[in-house]
């Protein structure tokens, strides 16, 4: 079986409020992006794990897709072993939630592989014992996320036929650097209105980790300005970066970007 994990992006992303267990509570919409992924499961007489493309940093026992499949045989002990292949098109650490869909598309391809029979809600749970984003892949549509971003609430958009290009200096943005400088606060207009409204998307869909980390990295910033100024309607960075991306009605020219950049445009489907 092979399917095909895609990326996201936040439209809006506030940190509300520190947990007590070292979590962030958030809100934000989190919208699939047509940049994938490839996975291929199938069963085998041992369990096996290869990757090609991108290099995956850390041991291959912290691997997503390896943890989704621990996570499973809690429940299902006699699950059969698989072979997996991974290749890794998604920039890790880039704010895109590569891994995280990686994990999501395993546990749905385990799902439908084994006939597990497991509703989305209950694929949810799972993929939300594996990080903060994976529940998002499920149903894979777009979702404003509250709690740590587990807690998941559709929402309708209109981008049918409109653009997407992302932008990457290649600049690791580390977890602790990206909240070093946050003040949780509450966002200052109802997402749920500016979201209905892309006229008001510039003025108050805003990214809290921008504030702190644009200071420390102006290429990142720059990056903001020049889709601007290229036509872009809306133009953030997306999670905690160093990815930014352009929201285009027509398809954007990503011409002058450095070679050592990653850039990426398609067309958005919903």
């Amino acid at each position: 079986m092979i399917q095909f994990p895609n990326a996201k992006v936040n439209l809006g992303l506030y940190i509300t409020k520190k947990r007590k267990d070292g979590y962030h509570d958030i809100e934000t919409c989190m919208i699939p992006i047509p940049l994938y992924d490839a996975l291929e499961i199938s069963t085998a007489e041992k369990t096996s794990y290869t990757s090609t493309g991108l290099t995956i940093p850390g041991k291959e026992q912290d691997n997503i897709i390896l943890k989704a499949l621990k996570l499973l045989r809690k429940d299902f002990n006699e699950l059969p072993h698989i072979k997996i292949h991974l290749h890794k098109a998604i920039p890790m650490g880039a704010g895109l939630g590569g891994g995280s869909a990686d994990g999501a598309f395993a546990i749905k391809m385990m799902n439908s592989l084994f006939d597990l029979h497991l509703e989305d809600w209950f694929l949810e749970d799972y993929a939300a014992q594996l990080g903060s984003d994976c529940p998002l892949f499920i149903e894979n549509t777009p979702k404003i996320a509250t709690g740590r971003g587990e807690i998941l609430e559709p929402v309708k958009l209109d981008l049918e036929g409109c653009w997407i290009a992302l932008v990457n200096p290649q600049i690791h943005i580390g977890t602790k650097e990206a909240y070093a400088s946050i003040q949780p606060k509450s966002p200052e207009f109802d997402l749920k209105k500016t979201l209905a409204d892309r006229s008001l998307w510039r003025e108050q869909l805003k990214n809290n980790f921008e504030a702190s980390i644009f200071p420390k990295h102006p290429a990142i910033a720059q990056i903001k300005e020049s889709l601007y100024n290229q036509g872009a309607f809306y133009a953030a960075m997306s999670g905690s970066g160093s990815t930014v991306f352009g929201l285009f009605e027509k398809e954007p020219d990503l011409s002058e970007w450095p070679d050592n950049y990653f850039t990426f445009r398609g067309e958005l489907k919903f």
